[in-house]
């Protein structure tokens, strides 16, 4: 995983100065999401392995399942990645893209697990929580999780709160046997 990301680091600073250049970061954000869900696709995976299809024919199946969700940088950046043998670490980019991204916006995506549904008073409040606690824009990723018992399990980043009843458990098991 670390060489993909290595790999994919001056792909993913490329993209970002010309997104950034082209005020397009959202655009460019949308655009390499839907790429690195294509490319990660076992079968277009094995698509773009196959050492017995040409570079045009791989870019041209792509671009035929992208349809009209790349504009032509981003048809001319997907040619750039396959020609050099580089499609596969498109979620790599994207995921470094991402992380830029939201550097430069202020921005992070959390992931927020609760064992109920958070209604949307309830949600707005936990965002408003985590706004001031990480000074970022927080974009929050609802799930639902039972396993939970209670409370909530949140990751912003590398961090990770929580505030479950699962979690409290735990601690509390590893405190009795320790």
């Amino acid at each position: 995983m670390a060489e993909l990301t290595t790999i994919a680091r001056p792909y993913a600073e490329a993209v970002f100065a010309i997104a950034q250049e082209q005020d397009a970061l959202d655009r460019w954000s949308a655009m390499l999401g839907f790429a690195a869900t294509v490319a990660a696709d076992p079968t277009m995976l094995a698509v773009l392995e196959n050492p017995r299809l040409s570079d045009v024919q791989k870019a041209v199946l792509f671009f035929k399942i992208a349809g009209d969700q790349l504009d032509e940088g981003g048809k001319r950046f997907l040619r750039v990645l396959i020609d050099a043998g580089r499609a596969k670490v498109l979620p790599q980019i994207r995921a470094l893209f991402e992380q830029r991204k939201n550097e430069v916006q202020r921005a992070a995506r959390a992931e927020i697990t609760s064992a109920q549904p958070l209604d949307e008073r309830e949600l707005a409040d936990l965002k408003a929580a985590l706004e001031r606690r990480f000074k970022l824009k927080i974009a929050a990723e609802l799930k639902v999780d039972s396993a939970l018992i209670g409370g909530v399990r949140i990751v912003v980043g590398d961090q990770v709160v929580d505030a479950s009843v699962q979690g409290k458990l735990a601690v509390m098991n590893r405190e009795l046997r320790a």
